[in-house]
C-alpha cells in the first residue's frame, strides 16, 4: 500500500533552511525562517513564560485531558485579548493546535456550513494557506493585495475582487503584519472592506498570527475588534507562537462570532465536533502558560513590556534598513521598509535577485523576495543594505 504513495513536494522555506544550515561561507545571514530572533541570533523563552512554567510545575497535579474545546481559563483570557469586550452571547472559542490548526478548523467549519463556498485569498499569502486548501479540495480565489511596484497595498484592485465574493463564501484577511508583505490596510480601509462584507453576505476568516508585533497589542487587534462589532458573522484564528514565543507548544484558537445565541451554541457544538474527529483533546501546556500570564497582573504586564521590547526592536530595525538604503541608493524608493509591520517585508525583487543575494552575499530569504526583519540586528542592516544595492533591487 505505502509504496503507492506519490513523492510530496518539500517545502520551499524548511529546504531554505537546510541549505542555509549547509552553507560555510562566515557571516552568512538567514532572513528565511519565520520565527523571532533577538540580537544574539537567538528565539528566546521570555521571562514570564518561564515563571508560568515554574508556577504550573508547582501547583500542576494531573495531566488528565482538558475539554473537548480546551480549558474555558485560556478561551476566555484569549478572547478578552484578542476582543477586548468579549461579545458572550455571540461567542464560540475552541483551543487549536497552533494557529495553523485553527485555520484548518475554520476552513473545515466553513465547509461544514456551506459546502459549495469559495475561499478569496490575498495575492500574496502565507503559503501554507494555500497549501491546507488545496489539500481540502476547497476552491480558492485570489484578490490583488499587494502592489509590487509601491511595495504597499492595491487597496482598489482588493476591493473590487473581494466585492466578487458571494454570500457564504470566506474571505480571508490578515488581521495585522501581513505575511509575507508587512503591508496593512488603514483603519479607514477596513471600514470599506467591512461595507464589502456586509453588501455580499461572505464571512470573513481573519488569521491574527502577530498581535503584539506591530503597532502594540491593543493596536494590532483594532481592525479585528472592528470587524467583529460590525458584522453578524466572523471567524478568528489566533496564534500564541510569536507574541508569547512559545512556537514549539503549537498554541492558538478559533473563535466564531455567530448572529444569535442560537447559531452560537451550533457553531461550538461543530467545533467541539471537529476537534473530537482531528486530534480529540488539544494541547493543554502552551495554553495553561498563555492563561497563567493573562489571568495574573504581574506575569501579564512583565510579558507585555518584552513584547514591546521585542516590537521595538524590529521597528528599529526597520528604520536603521530604510535609512541606510536611503543613503546608498540617494532615494527613497526604500521607505516602504519603516513603513511596514510585523516580522515581515516583501522587496518586490526578481528571483534572480533573491538568488544573487545568496551566492554572492550568503544572504537567505524566501524566493518571493520575503525577508525576515527579526533576523538582522545592527550589525547585518549595513551588509544587507549594500547587497540590495549591488543585487540591483
Amino acid at each position: 500500500m505505502l509504496s503507492n504513495l506519490k513523492p510530496q513536494a518539500p517545502d520551499k522555506i524548511l529546504m531554505l533552511i537546510e541549505e542555509y544550515k549547509a552553507d560555510t561561507r562566515q557571516g552568512k545571514i538567514d532572513l528565511g525562517v519565520g520565527v523571532y530572533k533577538d540580537p544574539q541570533g537567538v528565539t528566546p523563552v521570555m521571562r514570564a513564560v518561564k515563571a508560568a512554567e515554574q508556577r504550573i510545575w508547582e501547583s500542576q497535579t494531573t495531566k488528565a485531558y482538558t475539554g473537548l474545546a480546551g480549558e474555558p481559563e485560556y478561551r476566555n483570557a484569549m478572547a478578552q485579548m484578542v476582543l477586548g469586550d468579549v461579545p458572550a452571547d455571540r461567542l464560540a472559542s475552541v483551543a487549536s493546535v497552533g494557529g495553523t490548526g485553527a485555520i484548518r478548523q475554520a476552513l473545515e467549519l466553513a465547509r461544514m456550513a456551506n459546502p459549495d463556498l469559495t475561499v478569496h485569498v490575498s495575492d500574496p499569502t502565507w503559503p501554507n494557506h494555500l497549501s491546507i486548501m488545496k489539500f481540502m479540495g476547497l476552491p480558492f480565489v485570489e484578490y490583488r493585495y499587494f502592489d509590487n511596484a509601491t511595495r504597499g497595498v492595491d487597496f482598489e484592485g482588493m476591493k473590487a475582487d473581494i466585492a466578487k465574493a458571494g454570500k457564504g463564501d470566506i474571505v480571508l484577511l490578515h488581521g495585522c503584519c501581513h505575511n509575507p508583505t508587512g503591508a496593512n490596510l488603514t483603519l479607514d480601509q477596513w471600514r470599506e472592506v467591512i461595507a464589502i462584507l456586509e453588501k455580499s453576505g461572505a464571512v470573513p476568516l481573519i488569521d491574527l498570527a502577530y498581535q503584539g508585533f506591530g503597532d502594540g497589542l491593543d493596536a494590532d487587534a483594532e481592525a479585528t475588534r472592528l470587524v467583529a462589532k460590525s458584522l453578524p458573522e466572523v471567524l478568528i484564528a489566533a496564534s500564541c507562537s510569536k507574541n508569547f514565543g512559545i512556537y514549539r507548544e503549537r498554541t492558538g484558537i478559533l473563535m466564531a462570532l455567530s448572529e444569535n445565541p442560537s447559531a452560537r451554541d451550533l457553531a461550538q457544538g461543530a467545533m467541539a465536533y471537529l476537534n473530537r474527529q482531528n486530534f480529540s483533546f488539544p494541547p493543554d501546556h502552551g495554553a495553561r502558560i498563555v492563561s497563567t500570564i493573562l489571568t495574573d497582573d504581574a506575569l501579564r504586564g512583565d510579558w507585555k513590556a518584552e513584547l514591546e521590547d521585542v516590537r521595538n526592536t524590529m521597528l528599529a530595525l526597520r528604520d536603521q534598513l530604510a535609512s541606510e538604503l536611503r543613503d546608498l541608493s540617494g532615494s527613497d524608493r526604500f521607505d516602504f521598509i519603516a513603513q511596514h509591520r510585523g516580522m515581515f517585508s516583501r522587496l518586490g525583487a526578481t528571483p534572480e535577485q533573491v538568488q544573487k543575494l545568496k551566492s554572492d552575499s550568503a544572504i537567505y530569504m524566501v524566493g518571493d523576495s520575503r525577508l525576515n526583519i527579526a533576523g538582522l540586528n545592527r550589525d547585518t542592516v549595513p551588509v544587507l543594505a549594500r547587497a540590495i544595492i549591488d543585487a540591483g533591487i
